[in-house]
């Protein structure tokens, strides 16, 4: 095996290249690992890191006219651009999103969807074995049971992958808060997605904005 390690292996935003798998309806009447409120908004999260670091992110169904439309959520963090639609169960197979993903010149694929099991594995094990570096974001996606999602990434980890949480993701693409540039979008995201962070942070910039009282004496 090949340990992932030292500072080369840390995720990079230029050199990375996101893609969301089958974040549609139907999967999600089936997903049993999570609860499908925190796939949606880590989902979402995901999809916002995406675009604030400029990352390429391609959106890509399996049969929407019955599985359903990519979450609103997402598809409205890229409004002008077009879900790649698939019969293939394996993204990878399809010569539609992978020559997208090729022609973005980056190695560092980072994945996510619905289901851990079917439609993020498959892609993980093959790209793998072609040579990419792949990340796949955990907490995006789901499995129909708890087990299923377990022994999917017991099974791209033993495959070669990496396994994150979008958190842990947009830590890693920020890396240092003087590099300003993506830092108050990434703020934002928290916000908005990390509950308990998110509203700590508000609650850190209310206390400062709030006058100290002046003393009795």
């Amino acid at each position: 095996m090949t340990f992932r390690n030292g500072l080369a292996s840390l995720l990079r935003p230029e050199d990375s290249v996101l893609v969301l798998i089958d974040h549609q309806p139907y999967q999600l009447t089936n997903l049993n690992s999570h609860d499908p409120q925190a796939v949606v908004n880590n989902a979402t999260a995901l999809a916002k890191l995406g675009k604030a670091f400029e990352v390429p992110t391609i959106l890509t169904s399996v049969i929407a006219e019955r599985g359903g439309l990519i979450f609103p959520q997402i598809t409205d963090v890229f409004p002008d651009q077009e879900v790649i639609d698939r019969t293939l169960i394996n993204t990878w197979e399809d010569p539609k999103v992978v020559d997208v993903v090729k022609a973005t010149g980056r190695k560092q694929l980072i994945i996510a969807g619905l289901w851990t099991e079917v439609c993020v594995a498959m892609p993980t094990i093959q790209a793998l074995g072609e040579g990419w570096d792949a990340t796949v974001i955990t907490d995006a996606c789901g499995a129909v049971s708890v087990e299923a999602h377990q022994v999917a990434i017991q099974r791209m980890i033993a495959a070669g992958a990496n396994m994150m949480t979008w958190m842990a993701l947009g830590a890693e693409w920020q890396r240092d808060w003087a590099r300003t540039a993506h830092a108050g979008q990434l703020t934002e995201i928290l916000k908005q997605h990390a509950a308990g962070s998110g509203i700590a942070y508000l609650w850190e910039q209310q206390l400062l904005n709030t006058p100290v009282p002046a003393s009795a004496g």
